[in-house]
């Protein structure tokens, strides 16, 4: 049923000829929608517009979503780092409303930080304040909470804990006209009673399913600790919290309580399941895209956190976690020593150009007057011992000093590395170990998870800007590979790439545009559990080979493992 005033017919559609304005909102782990700003409704909507079935980037928009996608076909949110997926809904509201004004209404946290209310409790407050009420009482919507408008305020009436409240003006939400298109409709058959056994309606169920699991497990350990923690979670959470349901409608849609999850007019409670926190033995664990996968688990737990039980070595590799100090590199003496260490002279200079200041081998180097190095001479040309490949000794003295000093060097031809080469790549943990699932593609195998963590901090003199602050966006970052030989032996690779500080670097992210923001480094990892949807996950029968190929491109090669 419509809220009153909403301006929506019965059907859940609004008039073809009324304007009505678009929030986007997704479900959050207890259950509750929360909208997206205004700039990312406005995004979806230019996408929605293109392809009604396709994907949005909401990094494309908002750098600090960057790991996140909307899958408008299943009417999910992805994030591809740790493969939890919520449910999202496309709900309408007034033009005159909080969000068709661009009113946003915040409360303060412990942090100092502001959130802003759920948007149903938003244009609840605007209409209050808009009408010069003195306070406003948030019981009817299941919120223990009374707003004073005098000071600016919300009291928990529980527990008595006041918090600030604020009202900033901010861009307004997407305003549209007309019918809603097919396309952007999922057809809807009559209910039998019976739950529905089509892909989209087991997707969404299976997937209600997982969050009712993690939200148990949320409950159970909370529970385990003291008063204090329990008080402190209570005063962010209403008086009575909901979850969806577990019980299916029977609908051949995405739905909630009967309501198409695409054209859902209003923000309407979810009722808790009798099942709460149980996952239905018929409701089988199937991925977006990939409904035939066959992962035993749900994606929406891929970044779940397990009992610690659950958690086993990886076989065959001793602990599970690597930390890396500010600094892990092996320096030469000097640069002089590093160059004649992996070259012979050669006495008789062939007649072609050197590839680094691209004048004859037969000539002095570029850089004769640019640098004075002990006992080099710009004339003199060396001969590198593995590719042998040729260039003035000057000319790798010079390259070497642009480059890490780490002692190592890397053959600009062919890309032939000499000696241990290092990165860049700041401070941070990597964790690793056996969860008792497996990756489609590999049903006879558990999976090895991994998990990186860097923190943001300050540049130092290896990166591009030095003493500039650099963002560590989508940590902790999990990434996942098969429990058999070949997945072991990966994973032994990259806790060595970790040690040498190749995995992460900083520089200009190619997702968002971010730049001084910690990336990637020439070595592909699967960041998706469960499917494939975004191309960073299984199946994908070519990947162990292709990230091998990978790490020997950065001088990790399988000849560096100990029998």
């Amino acid at each position: 049923m419509a809220r009153p005033g909403s301006g929506l017919n019965g059907l859940g559609y609004p008039p073809q000829n009324l304007a009505r304005v678009v929030v986007w909102e997704w479900m959050n782990e207890h259950g509750r929608w929360r909208p997206y700003t205004a700039a990312v409704c406005h995004h979806i909507e230019n996408v929605l517009k293109g392809d009604a079935r396709g994907t949005v980037v909401l990094g494309q928009v908002d750098a600090q979503l960057a790991p996140y996608i909307i899958d408008l076909q299943s009417m999910h949110q992805f994030r591809q780092d740790t493969g939890t997926m919520r449910p999202v809904q496309r709900n309408f509201y007034e033009p005159s409303s909080a969000p068709g004004k661009g009113v946003v209404w915040e409360w303060e946290n412990d942090n100092g930080s502001w959130t802003p209310y759920d948007m149903e409790i938003s244009v609840t407050i605007q209409n209050a304040y808009e009408k010069q009420h003195p306070w406003l009482d948030l019981t009817s919507l299941g919120f223990c909470y009374l707003i004073d408008f005098n000071s600016m305020s919300q009291t928990n009436r529980q527990s008595q804990r006041k918090r600030r409240l604020r009202r900033r003006m901010d861009l307004a939400y997407p305003l549209i006209m007309g019918s809603i298109p097919k396309s952007q409709s999922w057809p809807v058959g009559a209910s039998s009673g019976q739950p529905c056994s089509c892909q989209q309606c087991i997707l969404v169920n299976s997937t209600r399913a997982a969050s009712n699991a993690i939200l148990a497990s949320q409950r159970r350990k909370l529970h385990g600790q003291g008063g204090n923690a329990g008080a402190a979670v209570q005063s962010q959470l209403p008086c009575s919290p909901v979850m969806p349901s577990l019980s299916s409608h029977g609908h051949h849609a995405l739905t909630i309580n009967g309501q198409n999850n695409l054209n859902r007019p209003g923000t309407q409670r979810i009722s808790m399941g009798t099942a709460r926190g149980a996952i239905p033995s018929g409701v089988p664990a199937l991925p977006v895209k990939n409904l035939t996968g066959s992962g035993p688990v749900h994606p929406a737990l891929a970044g779940t956190v397990y009992p610690f039980s659950d958690l086993k070595p990886v076989p065959g590799i001793n602990g599970m976690r690597r930390k890396t100090k500010k600094k892990h590199l092996r320096r030469g003496k000097n640069p002089e020593d590093v160059v004649r260490r992996y070259t012979d002279k050669i006495k008789a200079a062939p007649d072609e150009d050197c590839t680094i200041c691209m004048e004859r081998l037969s000539m002095a180097s570029g850089y004769e007057g640019v640098l004075q190095h002990r006992g080099i001479k710009p004339e003199l040309v060396g001969k590198l011992g593995k590719c042998g490949h040729m260039y003035h000794l000057l000319c790798l003295v010079a390259m070497y000093n642009n480059g890490n000093k780490d002692g190592s060097l890397q053959c600009p031809t062919c890309k032939t590395i000499y000696g241990e080469k290092t990165g860049t790549q700041p401070p941070g943990k990597m964790e690793y170990h056996v969860i008792p699932h497996c990756l489609p593609g590999y049903s006879d195998s558990k999976t090895i998870r991994i998990v990186y963590d860097i923190p943001a901090g300050i540049q130092t003199n290896e990166h591009p800007n030095p003493g500039k602050k650099f963002s560590a966006r989508g940590f902790p970052r999990h990434c996942y590979l098969p429990d058999n030989d070949k997945g072991r032996k990966v994973l032994k690779l990259l806790i060595m790439a970790w040690d040498r500080r190749l995995i992460f670097t900083i520089g200009t992210s190619s997702t968002t545009g971010e730049s001084d923001t910690v990336v990637w480094n020439e070595i592909h990892h699967k960041t998706e559990f469960g499917s494939n949807l975004t191309g960073h996950g299984y199946p994908d029968p070519n990947y162990l080979d292709n990230v091998l190929t990978e790490l020997a491109a950065q001088g990790v090669g399988e000849d560096n493992l100990k029998d």
